[in-house]
């Protein structure tokens, strides 16, 4: 299975859990907008794996995180940030990106993230805010 597919638009980190006080007793919470980016991502992970079923194999995922270049920026700065002269170093933090494609690609892609033994996550200004999202067994056996 080797699948690649693109998620538009700004690259969304996993928020952590919030809790709230519901008639006396806590609840957790993951906020909507992280809800809301793991839906996005599932949709369009289902579509591109056109219906084959999730691997059980050893996994590879490798992400781009393109990230919007500021329109405050000079010209010369903007330029630069797209040829990569200027680094992709603010938030949001690419590990978080990864954490919420990772569970949202649960089940879809592979039966379980546990299963993801090889990890490229990329993060770099573009002129189209995306994340690239490439997902491939790997050989060896699973454990």
């Amino acid at each position: 299975m080797n699948v690649q597919f693109t998620i538009p638009g700004k690259p969304v980190p996993k928020a952590r859990a919030r809790v709230t006080m519901v008639g006396g007793f806590a609840r957790a919470y993951t906020p909507k907008t992280t809800v809301d980016y793991e839906k996005k991502v599932a949709a369009i992970a289902r579509a591109a794996m056109r219906g084959v079923d999730p691997s059980s194999a050893p996994i590879e995922i490798m992400l781009e995180l393109r990230m919007e270049i500021p329109a405050s920026w000079s010209k010369a700065k903007r330029l630069a940030a797209s040829t990569g002269l200027v680094r992709a170093t603010k938030k949001p933090d690419a590990d978080n990106v990864l954490k919420g494609v990772k569970d949202a690609l649960n089940g879809i892609c592979w039966v379980d993230d546990s299963q993801v033994v090889v990890l490229t996550v990329r993060k770099l200004y573009a002129a189209e805010p995306c994340v690239v999202v490439a997902v491939r067994v790997v050989e060896g056996e699973a454990a």
